[in-house]
């Protein structure tokens, strides 16, 4: 098969396997990171294919949804790439970039790094950010049952990765948490003009539900 090939294959792969998942990690969620990512291969020196590959398969099982196993989406797509017989050495950096893209609150960190990770997380960290990342912040905070907001309960910027992942927080808190101090993690050039917008978008959306909530508005 040809690289075209290949991608439509991963594309029916995910869609088929995420069809029921939960609206803020679903089909909808990749199909968004893998047009960032082609918006952020215009102006940068990464290998398309690998992004391509990593973007539609960073998020084949989240971690979120698997008891907070990190290790089955990687697995997950390795077993799938491996059955396509795609190169080892391409195997091997895609998975990596699976391994290596989320947050956590800030605590993913580890010696590899690749123009193509730079790209793929770009991308991601995109998605979580502005009027996509508002809603998909809500539609999680749905899933888990947890409160829009709560003014007793503030943002911890403190926590563990371990507390990160159990968090039980409102929705409003992960703000604080994650999407406000996405703009400063950007890798390239691209993503931080795009980031930008974003970004001040959410500071926007925080000031007019602050007053909405106290009947200012």
């Amino acid at each position: 098969m040809n690289k075209t090939e290949l991608i439509n294959k991963t594309i029916s792969f995910v869609k088929e396997t995420l069809h029921d998942a939960d609206g803020s990690h679903d089909w909808f969620h990749i199909y968004r990171v893998w047009k960032n990512t082609q918006l952020i291969l215009k102006t940068e020196d990464a290998n398309p294919f690998i992004c391509e590959l990593a973007a539609l398969l960073h998020d084949i099982a989240d971690h979120k949804f698997h008891k907070g196993d990190e290790t089955v989406g990687p697995k997950k797509a390795k077993v799938f790439l491996t059955s396509l017989n795609i190169d080892n050495e391409i195997i091997d950096q895609v998975v990596k970039i699976i391994e290596n893209i989320s947050f956590l609150g800030g605590h993913n960190k580890s010696n590899f790094y690749s123009p193509e990770l730079a790209v793929v997380q770009d991308a991601d960290r995109l998605d979580a950010m502005g009027a996509i990342g508002i809603a998909r912040t809500f539609a999680y905070g749905a899933y888990k049952k947890r409160e829009i907001y709560n003014p007793e309960i503030k943002p911890n910027l403190n926590m563990s990765k371990e507390e990160y992942k159990n968090s039980t927080a409102p929705t409003i808190n992960h703000f604080y948490e994650k999407l406000l101090l996405l703009k400063d993690k950007m890798n390239t050039e691209t993503g931080k003009i795009l980031a930008q917008k974003r970004h001040d978008f959410m500071k926007q959306y925080l000031s007019q539900f602050y007053s909405e909530w106290e009947g200012k508005s």
